[in-house]
């Protein structure tokens, strides 16, 4: 084997060039993509403010028995400075494990998923159904898209106080069902129409989301597979089941993933249609807020405690959840 040598450098042809280091590596990277990195700077900082360090000040107050009593504050002229210890995990043993664990966790966190699961399958239900409608040929159907759009566009503090006004017992809908004979639940007062309301109220602000999103994903299904199907002898129903639901599968599954993490912390419904009135109607999130605001002392370590079983439950949710639908996708795939 030959190898032949550069005169002007003396090095052979056959060499490879030495290995750059990782600092010569990175200057390189810089150098080339700079502008990328000064377009980053800004949104790490932005995070790192806005989340980042509420994130990790937030997980340090579950590991003491911070309150309003005894946190640094100022009154006056006068600066008290905190006194709160540390306690290590005491905070998240005593919420789930504690002896009044069932009232202020369990019974809350079960109706989460409750509330959870059957907001969602409204949420699609319902949105589905409409999204088939619109998706027809129907004479007006750009008025009917943004009529059912606007509980959406409408923001939610207005959505949500306008139902409370015609839920209360004097309201719109009470006084219909007196005028028809039928018998008048108190919506904002007994625990099951507490709940029951809670559920309408969320229904009629997400559906136009699932709605909107759902009707692209019929647009985007080539409609030459329906001309096949029908053609093949198919029924509307089997139309539906093998063309129309595999083939919004993708859009489903994001669709069902966000509206589950959205309603899982569905604050604003819940705090506005009935604040601190309502305890065995809150939601983990509601919950974790009355502690930390909405009582006195203002528990700070245990509301922060629940912020972070929060944030396991729906990262642990999502990790399966994205398994299971890879899984899936490979079995359909095979």
């Amino acid at each position: 084997m030959t190898v032949a040598i550069d005169r002007a450098t003396g090095k052979r042809s056959g060499d490879r060039p030495p290995r750059a280091g990782r600092a010569g590596r990175l200057k390189h990277a810089y150098q080339k993509y700079w502008y990328a990195f000064a377009m980053i700077v800004p949104v790490v900082v932005v995070l790192g403010v806005l989340v980042l360090y509420p994130l990790a000040y937030g997980f340090y107050l579950t590991l003491t028995d911070a309150n309003s009593l005894n946190s640094a504050r100022t009154i006056g002229v006068n600066e008290i400075e905190a006194t709160y210890k540390f306690i290590g995990l005491d905070n998240y043993a005593d919420i789930l494990w504690g002896e009044t664990s069932y009232d202020r966790f369990w019974s809350h966190f079960i109706w989460t998923i409750v509330w959870t699961a059957a907001c969602v399958c409204l949420h699609y239900t319902i949105g589905l159904g409409l999204a088939l409608l619109l998706n027809q040929k129907l004479r007006g159907r750009t008025f009917y898209r943004l009529i059912l759009i606007l509980p959406w566009a409408v923001p939610t503090f207005v959505t949500v106080f306008g139902w409370r006004f015609m839920l209360a017992d004097a309201g719109i809908i009470n006084s219909g069902l007196e005028s028809l004979g039928l018998p008048t639940p108190l919506w904002l007062e007994d625990t099951f129409w507490q709940r029951f309301a809670a559920i309408m109220v969320n229904t009629w602000c997400g559906v136009p989301f699932m709605m909107v999103s759902l009707l692209g994903g019929l647009q985007s299904i080539d409609g030459t597979l329906y001309e096949a199907a029908e053609m093949d002898g198919a029924s509307a129903w089997q139309r539906f089941r093998h063309v129309t639901l595999p083939g919004l599968r993708s859009v489903s599954s994001t669709v069902v993933l966000l509206g589950i993490i959205w309603t899982f912390n569905q604050f604003a419904v819940i705090f506005l249609l009935f604040g601190n009135t309502a305890p065995d109607a809150q939601i983990l999130v509601t919950w974790a807020y009355q502690l930390g605001f909405g009582q006195q002392p203002r528990d700070f370590a245990q509301s922060a405690a629940y912020g972070m079983l929060l944030l396991a439950i729906l990262i642990v949710f999502t990790s399966f959840y994205r398994r299971w639908l890879n899984r899936n996708e490979q079995q359909l795939a095979i």
